[in-house]
């Protein structure tokens, strides 16, 4: 079997064969088992491509987006493993809705890389409506009158974003068909990167609308995040992760995608200007709802929001800087992002509240989890020696240049956001200590030390190869 064999067929066959399954224990470790195969079959990649057809495509881009995804995907499913046994155990969670949890764990996986991989704009559409429908199940896991609401308002919002990018995509076939041919043809990446100057203009213009509209929907970004921070305060923390690590990156990929189609045509409209817009309202309104969140899980989901405002706006700004930090920024933040949400997890269930006023001084009475809490906070922050801190430094510095007005409504995003999260930390890790319902584990928490890991060593030094690699992207996103 080739290596897109192994990257689309593990999930695949993982859904059908955890659905089987009635033990649990059994189901989450053969998900980690096929995550990790999933993830090396990935890796090798970076040695070997297979070839470009007109359904499936593996260049510098996705590539790096396929690796970032399976890693943190093989880093959920080894927290999750812990995690759920324990809801299991405590009676939070019935265990014969396991079967739905590793399935669509892995469907949610197969829908993330068949979206990475596809060369064809309608698959592309297929993967994103499936990863949707994955995460609903998840969403909604507990079966309780809050989750199932949430899982029906991401459902709801998410699919009326995903129409969106359906007209928008039917839009952009109408441009290429009377260059390139009826049928296949029209729905390809590569072709329609190839012919993207004489193509129709003002249908190209009018498709990017909708597409950045629709796929920004499943993006977070303001003002079409309304379903974000319901639907990670209702799953399964795991999954909370992989919404704010993962999806939300697999949406934008479709956004970027496009505008490289619509860059390469001279009498096109620039997206730019539209995408910092909407980069900028994210960053602010996420920044001051910051202050107002109550529940550890919504914070974080409105830090999501923040982040996702500041790569949409580096893509927005665009030029080799601002790309190359808008790729930092979308690794670092799912690393971040994903690894405190394991932290928030291993919290939620030693104190049995998401609630942050019942929520104090983890350092004293958790020290593990709550300086792990610290550390990951001041990392998604922006302070040094994160990754984060590099990729904010390059966009601050670059938009400084060329915008010096958009680069102060920038830092002014930022500060308020930082603010916002360092008032949030001190009650949480340096309050008055709380006694804890359990004891913490530590076990649990070491995907996060790892991914953390990268996160700090990336700010202090990129290797050569991983630095070209990201150059070179950046040109191509022009």
């Amino acid at each position: 079997m080739n290596q897109l064999g192994l990257i689309l067929g593990i999930p695949a066959a993982s859904i059908f064969l955890f659905a089987a399954l009635s033990s649990y224990k059994i189901a989450a470790r053969l998900n980690i088992l096929s995550s990790l195969l999933t993830f090396l079959a990935s890796i090798s990649l970076l040695q070997v491509r297979p070839a470009t057809t007109p359904f499936f495509i593996f260049d510098d881009l996705n590539v790096y987006l396929i690796i970032l995804t399976t890693f943190i995907t093989l880093s959920t499913s080894i927290f999750s493993a812990r995690y759920m046994a324990h809801e299991i155990d405590t009676g939070h969670l019935p265990e014969r809705f396991a079967r739905y949890y590793h399935a669509m764990f892995q469907g949610f996986l197969f829908a993330m890389l068949l979206a990475y991989s596809s060369n064809n704009i309608g698959v592309l559409w297929v993967a994103v409506e499936g990863a949707t429908l994955a995460t609903v199940l998840l969403i909604g896991l507990y079966r309780t009158p809050a989750a199932l609401e949430a899982s029906w308002k991401y459902f709801i919002l998410c699919s009326a974003g995903i129409g969106l990018a359906l007209f928008g995509t039917t839009l952009c076939y109408l441009a290429a068909e009377p260059v390139v041919g009826t049928g296949l043809p029209s729905l390809t990446w590569s072709v329609l990167q190839a012919h993207g100057a004489d193509l129709s203009a003002p249908l190209l213009n009018i498709a990017f609308v909708f597409l950045l509209v629709g796929y920004g929907t499943k993006v977070g970004m303001a003002p079409l995040h309304a379903w974000l921070p319901d639907a990670h305060a209702e799953g399964p923390t795991p999954i909370s992760a992989l919404l704010s690590g993962l999806l939300l990156n697999v949406a934008l990929y479709a956004v970027l995608r496009f505008k490289m189609v619509l860059t390469g045509n001279a009498h096109a409209f620039v997206a730019g200007p539209l995408m910092i817009f909407m980069g900028l309202a994210s960053l602010l309104l996420a920044g001051f709802m910051l202050y107002l969140r109550k529940d550890i899980k919504r914070l974080f989901a409105y830090s999501s929001i923040e982040h996702m405002g500041i790569i949409t706006f580096a893509f927005g700004i665009g030029g080799p800087i601002a790309n190359f930090a808008g790729l930092l920024h979308m690794a670092m933040h799912s690393l971040t992002k994903s690894g405190i949400f394991f932290v928030v997890g291993q919290i939620s269930q030693i104190k049995g509240t998401l609630k942050i006023a019942d929520i104090r001084g983890l350092t004293a009475s958790n020290p593990v989890v709550g300086w792990a809490l610290v550390v990951g906070v001041l990392a998604i922050a922006g302070l040094p020696p994160s990754g984060i801190f590099v990729s904010e430094f390059l966009l601050v510095t670059s938009t400084f240049v060329r915008a010096p007005i958009l680069a102060a409504i920038l830092v002014i995003g930022l500060l308020i956001a930082f603010g916002a999260l360092i008032a949030k930390l001190q009650g949480l890790a340096f309050g008055p200590a709380e006694r804890s319902k359990e004891k913490a584990s530590v076990a649990m928490l070491a995907p996060f030390f790892v991914q953390l890991g990268i996160v700090i060593a990336a700010g202090l030094y990129l290797p050569g190869a991983l630095f070209g690699w990201l150059q070179n992207v950046a040109k191509i996103l022009g």
